[in-house]
């Protein structure tokens, strides 16, 4: 039998969506039993289809058959992820799978929007793996406009475009993702454009103490205080200035190089790998550069998930599958496995205690604490006196791949 309070926010979210269907646009009036709708309009067409397949929403048994196929799907996605980085022990993959009964409730039990955004976003990941970064750019606005949560690997991503294609070759992905996202809010749009935007894009929207996860230890009303809110963000820039700075960007020159046009900037001979060679001269994304990109990404989303001014229980999805690579990205020895799967099992603990404590959620900044320290002193540049020349073999590859 299902829990007595499974099914309050999937009628929430049909009782949402059953407005459009008999014809509202006004997203204003768009509401549910916990509250109007926040979310972009992609929910709107995605859950509304989902309320047809499901009967106007009444077999929810089916719902959670086409949530279980989604998660399925989405590991299908994380795992070709993983293979293309080539970091993470496979041992790591059965807690991925197995062990965690918070993310198996958000998919399956509960049936949250947070699952299938993160899915949209992960295809979107392996799209950028595959060099195809007009389509990924799509599916990530796509994934945007499903949850706002996915803004959060948004730094991280305009690093990646201006990295590959500096500031005009940036410009026409960035359109890319506006002009979906007006395409999908068109209809309400133009009855109700300020409502739309006001109620879908609401960053300063007040989260209830009660199901916080992670700021248990506080006093309510130090959690409600926009002075600490700004603080939070304030932290957050300042941790992707960082780690923009610092950990992102690899090569001796200013970062601001980033805006030129790449055939324009000046090589980094000290850096230049085999790898490094291939990817500029066939655009195909090597292993190496796989795991660039991942990292970037992930751990853009983690700075954001650290410094959140709430994260609740349905969160948790955020971050979980991007955990194990944030982990063993870094060099690890044989003795440092076992406190690194400690890490999993702890933070996965604090996940599980409901209603949170103070014990947990000061748990769960510890462990956070611990995968920033790691990520940056980890991931820290090291000094190249000498560089070999390339062998014979790998300048042969460079010269087929041109």
């Amino acid at each position: 039998r299902r829990p007595a309070d499974t099914e309050i926010d999937w009628k929430a979210y049909m009782q949402e969506v059953e407005g459009f269907a008999n014809g509202t646009r006004d997203y204003t009036q768009l509401k549910g039993d916990t509250g109007p709708l926040v979310y972009p309009a992609g929910f709107v067409y995605i859950f509304l289809g989902l309320y047809h397949a499901t009967g106007r929403g009444s077999d929810i048994r089916l719902a959670q058959y086409l949530f279980a196929g989604l998660y399925l799907l989405n590991l299908l996605l994380v795992f070709r992820i993983y293979c293309r980085t080539n970091k993470v022990p496979p041992y790591v993959f059965f807690f991925m799978c197995c062990a965690s009964y918070r993310i198996h409730s958000i998919f399956v039990l509960r049936l949250f929007n947070d699952p299938v955004a993160m899915a949209i976003l992960f295809l979107a990941i392996n799209l950028f793996l595959e060099e195809r970064w007009s389509w990924g750019c799509l599916l990530f606005s796509l994934a945007v406009s499903v949850k706002m949560n996915i803004l959060l690997f948004a730094p991280g991503l305009l690093f990646l475009l201006l990295q590959r294609f500096g500031l005009l070759g940036c410009i026409p992905k960035l359109c890319i993702c506006a002009l979906l996202q007006v395409v999908l809010g068109l209809p309400f749009l133009l009855v109700n454009p300020v409502g739309y935007l006001t109620r879908s894009f609401d960053l300063g929207r007040q989260f209830q103490f009660k199901w916080t996860v992670n700021w248990r230890f506080l006093p309510e009303e130090v959690f409600q205080n926009r002075v600490f809110h700004a603080a939070l963000l304030l932290a957050h820039l300042a941790g992707l200035g960082l780690f923009a700075l610092h950990r992102w960007h690899s090569s001796k020159e200013n970062i601001l190089t980033l805006l030129k046009d790449p055939a324009k900037r000046k090589p980094a001979s000290s850096r230049l790998t085999v790898n490094n060679i291939l990817w500029q001269a066939s655009c195909v994304c090597p292993l190496n550069a796989s795991a660039w990109i991942v990292f970037i990404l992930f751990s853009s989303n983690f700075l954001g998930v650290c410094c959140s001014r709430s994260l609740h229980y349905q969160f948790y999805v955020w971050y979980f599958h991007t955990l194990p690579y944030l982990l063993w990205c870094t060099p690890t020895t044989k003795l440092a496995h076992m406190p690194k799967v400690l890490l999993l099992g702890v933070i996965e603990l604090c996940w599980n205690t409901y209603p949170s404590t103070v014990c947990s959620s000061l748990s769960l900044h510890i462990c956070h604490g611990l995968i920033l320290l790691q990520l940056w002193y980890g991931t820290a540049p090291t000094p190249v006196s000498h560089t070999p020349p390339p062998s014979r073999r790998a300048t042969a590859m460079a010269k087929k791949a041109q």
